[in-house]
């Protein structure tokens, strides 16, 4: 595994805008992707951000951005899925929450809605894992 160097520090702040409830309690077992087996998971947004949830539906998908707290950011190459079978590859190629910046994006579906809590489907991080944003998916310019 090689590591990074740490560069000089830039005063960068992410401030919590909420946080994951999950039964995903060990990102060992966690699945890989949402897609393959996540249980349904509650996302818990703080009380000064709850405006911003107006125009949220069940049944909208969305993307989730969390911080990969549990993260080891001094890693630069992995193998892929943590398989060793799979050659050593450059972090920024895949998916691995080890990285420099370990920045979650998840695409969920809004389950239902109650109050400051979303309950969404398809979300692979782990119980307490921070919430930095939400934002809708990207759509394809019209043709």
């Amino acid at each position: 595994m090689e590591r990074v160097t740490p560069p000089p520090r830039h005063d960068i702040r992410l401030t919590p805008i909420g946080t994951v409830e999950s039964p995903l309690t060990d990102p060992a077992s966690a699945p890989k992707q949402g897609h393959e087996g996540a249980p349904e998971a509650w996302l818990v947004f703080e009380p000064r951000v709850l405006a911003g949830l107006a125009d949220l539906r069940a049944g909208d998908e969305i993307i989730v951005l969390t911080w990969l707290d549990r993260a080891d950011r001094d890693v630069l190459r992995v193998h892929p899925r943590d398989d060793p079978a799979n050659p050593m590859t450059g972090v920024f190629s895949t998916r691995s929450a080890d990285r420099p910046n370990p920045i979650g994006l998840h695409r969920v579906q809004i389950v239902s809605i109650d109050g400051p809590r979303l309950r969404v489907r398809n979300l692979e991080a782990v119980d307490g894992t921070p919430i930095v944003d939400v934002k809708p998916p990207l759509r394809s310019p019209a043709r």
